[in-house]
């Protein structure tokens, strides 16, 4: 595929999508699979599933979309210290950021509690975390057991597609529309991540409004330059 086409769009036919936020959920080859798996949640093993992926790849908005569409508790896994186990376990749950809890074993057993009363209940589980479920932290062996034998959708870093997206999408927030070329550009010539092609926006257009200019074929390069080498 050419690296000027621009991805579908995710296939959830939710009517409260667009309250989930402004940002668009493109689907291509490094995130068609974990979007399938999250598709087909009917279907999930013991109704639980794990969505990992790096900062800025769009765990939340596929875990709210998911959330919604089966009116599920959203919380964050340091919530999990504070939370009425029968509340939360009264409908599907999603618990964010599971690789970023304290090390705890109050937290860890109320987290195993959780996933049992879930099952007894009938509800499913969305668990979300930036790193591959084998390198979190987890030391109560039941609970590490369980979290290792849940299937993973793990969304990849972008491909050349969907950086291209991305970058087009990036600059659209800020009502800003570059030439094609420019967007294929830095597509071909910028770090291919989530969290560069945030900062990397955020460069250019300052940088721009600096210097009263547009954001150009040759301002782009001049400054991409000096993006990926500030010490030049």
């Amino acid at each position: 595929m050419e690296a000027n086409e621009t991805p579908k769009q995710l296939a959830f036919d939710l009517p409260s999508r667009p309250a989930l936020g402004k940002s668009d959920f493109f689907i291509s080859d490094c995130n068609s699979m974990a979007v399938k798996l999250m598709e087909d949640w009917a279907n999930w093993p013991n109704r639980q599933h794990i969505l990992s992926g790096p900062v800025g790849s769009g765990k939340t908005h596929l875990a709210l979309v998911w959330a919604k569409s089966l009116s599920a508790n959203v919380i964050k896994i340091s919530d999990v210290f504070d939370v009425e186990l029968p509340k939360v376990t009264s409908t599907s749950l999603v618990i964010e950021d599971i690789d970023e809890q304290p090390k705890s074993a109050e937290l860890e057993n109320n987290l195993f509690h959780l996933f049992n009363m879930l099952i007894e209940n009938g509800y499913y589980l969305l668990l979300t975390g930036k790193k591959d479920p084998k390198f979190w932290n987890l030391n109560l062996p039941d609970l590490r057991s369980r979290i290792l034998g849940m299937r993973n959708a793990r969304l990849l870093p972008p491909d050349d597609r969907l950086f291209l997206a991305l970058i087009a999408k990036l600059f659209a927030d800020r009502q800003i529309y570059p030439k094609p070329e420019v967007l294929q550009y830095i597509a071909r010539h910028g770090e291919r991540s989530f969290s560069t092609a945030s900062r990397l926006v955020d460069f250019l257009d300052k940088a721009a409004l600096g210097e009263g200019k547009k954001i150009s074929l040759k301002f782009t390069a001049s400054y991409l330059h000096k993006f990926n080498d500030p010490q030049s």
